[in-house]
């Protein structure tokens, strides 16, 4: 028995293949139709008391989590561990990195620098994902970032460190688009959520993994230190290297590529049942064959994507554009790679002298994050996409503004008062806290299941460039910035941008929660009403 790749629909909203022999009776004018009309009534508000039913069966099976997809993402996730242990072995790193190579001007310049290069790692990583495919880009984001990590570690004076932070610059932006694509083409829908956050609960393990590198190192000689805080990411590049070299391919990439059965073996085993596995592939093949010239053979590799994006974006693929690229900026924007990276000079400024103790206190905020960001993951596929990201950067404009208000008293106070210093360690917990449950996850969610198939890396690659650029200024201005209108002055900024990037969500980001990647386009064409973009569910 054979399916061809043509989907019918029944009345009550799911899809099936049919065979072949049904497939060439039908007629292609009223098959688009019923298809259509099916896919707008699934993304409209409310709808039949069936579609009720249909979300109950599926959120049911939400609980079932496919192991061999799992196991997928966790293998591509840790590469995000990288990330997170550079963002948070710097923040202790570069107090013994100021008196030991005599700098103070540049520590912004060396702490900015990785994202801003990692600029090149995430614009480069579309196209290289498209051509080698998702799994052996993962192994070169690990394999660079690996000799970076050594330059760092062993770096003799600046100008070496700053050569190692390029490089892992480069690593950090190849994973940071990679690792969500991959996982988000490899999961079934019901379960998407969870493992495309997986590589924002391991960049916050890693964070928390350098604060306690920071904290157990502290006690070294200033000259050596440093460097194995820094020289240790070697180890856990090394093991990213080798275990992501067992995981499968993404059944996507496989389908671009034309390797059907490949594909299929790959859907069988992250499907539930072999029938599942069959009507995934079929909606791949034909979300591949009908919208990509080119595609579904063995010469595609991506080409013409950037001027589909770019030059020529239908007013879908714009929207599409608008989204992540608006998440991905206020990502960065909220400040909270900084708040990470410079916690120690605002709890200093408030009062925390002691280096072991200003180090103790980032530790607590580590597993803050680490702790909310597991609660988010575990909830996306439940509550949505958009709910947790509303009540995060909410949760954030308000705890920016309570730190605002604390910063402020303690500028201004002599005898810096227990009440605001507290108020000052429980609001930066409180910020990055509610950055863990919404915007943390759900940016790399979201930017890796939005775009059609065939702009999938590049797109997100773009998206993910201006998540870099802007989070390089941040973390290259955020001192300077606040030694102008202090850090009271910088905090209510920030709350500021929240509440804009708030406002922005509520509006241009429609639920994705449930729906295949394939499904997922029709949210942002023209037959949705603006309200009904807004409150899809």
């Amino acid at each position: 028995m054979h399916f061809s790749s043509t989907l019918e629909s029944d009345e009550d909203g799911n899809y099936h293949p049919l065979l072949d022999s049904e497939s060439s009776h039908l007629e292609t004018g009223l098959k688009s139709e019923r298809r259509n009309n099916v896919w707008h009534k699934d993304a409209a508000i409310g709808g039949s008391q069936k579609h009720k039913e249909a979300q109950g069966v599926s959120a049911h099976r939400k609980i079932h989590i496919n192991k061999y997809a799992f196991g997928g993402a966790i293998l591509a996730s840790t590469n995000s561990v990288l990330l997170g242990y550079d963002i948070g072995v710097m923040s202790g790193a570069v107090l013994y990195i100021k008196d030991n190579l005599k700098i103070s001007t540049q520590v912004e310049i060396l702490v900015g620098c990785l994202n801003v290069c990692s600029l090149i790692g995430s614009l480069a990583s579309g196209r290289t994902s498209d051509y080698i495919g998702r799994r052996y880009t993962i192994v070169l984001a690990a394999a660079t970032f690996l000799v970076g990590a050594l330059l760092m570690g062993l770096a003799p004076s600046f100008i070496f460190l700053m050569a190692g932070r390029v490089v892992a610059g480069i690593g950090v932006g190849y994973s940071l688009m990679i690792a969500p694509v991959y996982t988000a083409e490899l999961s079934p829908a019901t379960t998407r959520g969870f493992l495309s956050s997986l590589p924002e609960v391991f960049i916050n393990i890693g964070i928390l993994l350098g604060y306690v590198s920071n904290y157990a190192l502290s006690s070294l000689p200033g000259n050596m230190n440093w460097r194995l805080m820094l020289g240790l990411a070697a180890l856990p590049a090394i093991i990213v290297a080798f275990c992501v070299l067992v995981m499968p391919e993404s059944p996507r990439w496989l389908v671009m590529k034309g390797r059907f059965g490949d594909a299929k073996q790959v859907l069988i085993k992250t499907s539930d049942s072999k029938e599942e596995a069959e009507l995934r592939l079929a909606e791949m093949i034909k979300a591949a064959k009908d919208l990509t010239p080119g595609a579904a053979s063995s010469n595609w590799r991506g080409q013409g994507a950037w001027r589909e994006l770019l030059c020529r974006p239908s007013r879908p693929i714009r929207r599409i554009l608008i989204a992540a690229i608006g998440v991905n900026f206020f990502m960065q924007a909220s400040g909270n790679d900084a708040v990470v990276y410079y916690s120690p000079e605002v709890f200093k400024d408030a009062g925390i002298q002691s280096r072991r103790q200003l180090v103790g206190v980032t530790v607590i905020m580590g597993i803050a994050k680490t702790f909310f960001v597991l609660v988010s993951a575990l909830f996306l596929d439940r509550f949505g996409r958009r709910p947790l990201l509303l009540l995060g950067s909410t949760g954030m404009a308000a705890s920016l503004a309570a730190l605002g208000v604390g910063s402020m008293y303690l500028e201004q106070s002599a005898d810096k008062p227990v009440w605001a210093i507290a108020l000052c360690i429980v609001a930066v917990c409180a910020d990055v806290s509610f950055f863990s449950i919404g915007l943390g996850p759900v940016t790399w969610v979201y930017s890796s299941e939005i775009f059609p198939m065939r702009l999938r890396a590049q797109g997100s690659s773009l998206a993910i460039s201006v998540n870099r650029l802007v989070s390089g200024i941040v973390a290259m201005t955020f001192l300077s910035i606040s030694k102008l209108i202090s850090f009271g002055g910088m905090f209510f900024s920030l709350a500021g941008i929240m509440v804009v990037g708030t406002v922005f969500f509520y509006f241009f980001l429609p639920e994705t929660k449930g729906k295949t990647l394939e499904e997922i386009g029709v949210l942002f064409e023209d037959k949705i009403s603006e309200n009904q973009i807004h409150f899809v569910s």
